[in-house]
């Protein structure tokens, strides 16, 4: 684990791992609260590690102070109840040594976590430590480079404490001021965390960066990321009050048929000037024609709200509390597995 001013959910985590694991190693990057005490009570493996805002070369510190043949990785905000405790040590009685990979279940609540979009998602938590390499192939034999990944119902409950997106707006924020670009996967990530839970601040702050990413980008294979980019651009625009910016990307040649996003964004423009039945029409195909690409409450709750609002100022009262009905009864899809 890698951790910092954990003390409110480090001991509930450890209690639910302390029967499961053969070492505990606990890598800690910079706390200022009584962390590292409470980590004592499970283990001796302490370790400090300067913090330089990158996760990644963190983790690979903690991955290198492990001696097991398999590591687990785990943050502070999780539990593993009772019967998911059972079912992680069948596993380790049945796991084979092939596997290198074990994905288990994330369940996340979607009031609790404002970046995702799905309440299960299978992600990778169980890494063999040490990887060999197979020859395959009977002629022009190479070496076998695709990990052995199972899939497995061990269920882990996530109970982040409060919004983190400000700390990784900060890694984003110094990625992009110091590389100038990031991969396709990177990107999607922060667009859609900016989207969900950017305010104008930290939309601003990435203006250059992202509308040098789509220019970049234009007219190649990934469209589906451009239009990610111009939803939270527009944003950005219909924030600042910057009309001709916003329809310019409305335009763009990559959102012919426009995200749930867009019409959102195109939807409170219009509404903020006034112009409910043009912002109903594009809440309307919202809810009804698009798909969500960065925030699945796009095409359901956001929009029916929306609907609902410009519809009570149009005098459709009726109508308007039906959406206001779709928009208290929505629920976000249940898994992304």
């Amino acid at each position: 684990m890698i951790v910092k001013n954990e003390s409110q959910t480090l001991a509930r985590c450890l209690d639910s791992l302390k029967d499961l694991m053969d070492e505990i190693i606990i890598v800690d990057t910079g706390s200022t609260d009584g962390t590292k005490e409470i980590a004592a009570r499970y283990t001796s493996k302490i370790y400090d590690y300067e913090w330089h805002d990158d996760f990644a070369a963190a983790r690979n510190f903690a991955f290198s102070k492990a001696s097991c043949d398999y590591i687990y990785s785990a943050d502070a905000d999780e539990v593993i109840d009772e019967k998911n405790q059972a079912r992680f040590l069948q596993l380790k009685e049945a796991l084979i040594p092939d596997v290198e990979i074990v994905q288990m279940v994330y369940v996340t609540k979607q009031q609790n976590h404002p970046t995702e979009n799905f309440e299960r998602d299978l992600r990778p938590k169980l890494f063999k430590r040490l990887r060999g390499f197979t020859w395959i192939e009977p002629v022009h034999e190479t070496v076998n480079l695709e990990p052995i990944v199972y899939d497995s119902d061990i269920e882990i409950l996530h109970f982040p404490q409060g919004n983190h997106s400000g700390r990784d707006f900060l890694v984003f924020e110094k990625l992009a001021r110091e590389k100038g670009e990031m991969s396709d996967r990177l990107l999607g990530m922060y667009v859609r965390e900016l989207y969900k839970a950017g305010g104008t601040e930290a939309l601003c702050r990435s203006r250059a960066f992202l509308e040098a990413a789509l220019e970049e980008r234009r007219g190649k294979e990934n469209t589906l990321l451009c239009r990610q980019i111009i939803a939270v651009l527009m944003k950005l625009y219909r924030q600042l009050d910057e009309p001709v910016q916003l329809l310019k990307l409305g335009l763009r040649e990559e959102i012919t048929v426009p995200s749930a996003e867009v019409c959102l964004e195109l939807g409170y423009f219009f509404m903020e000037k006034g112009e409910n039945g043009e912002a109903a029409e594009w809440f309307y195909r919202a809810a009804h024609s698009c798909e969500s690409e960065l925030d699945i409450a796009s095409s359901g709750k956001s929009a029916y709200i929306a609907l609902s609002e410009c519809l009570a100022k149009l005098g459709d009262c009726e109508k308007a509390r039906e959406y206001s009905r779709l928009a208290a009864e929505w629920q976000p899809q249940a898994s992304g597995v």
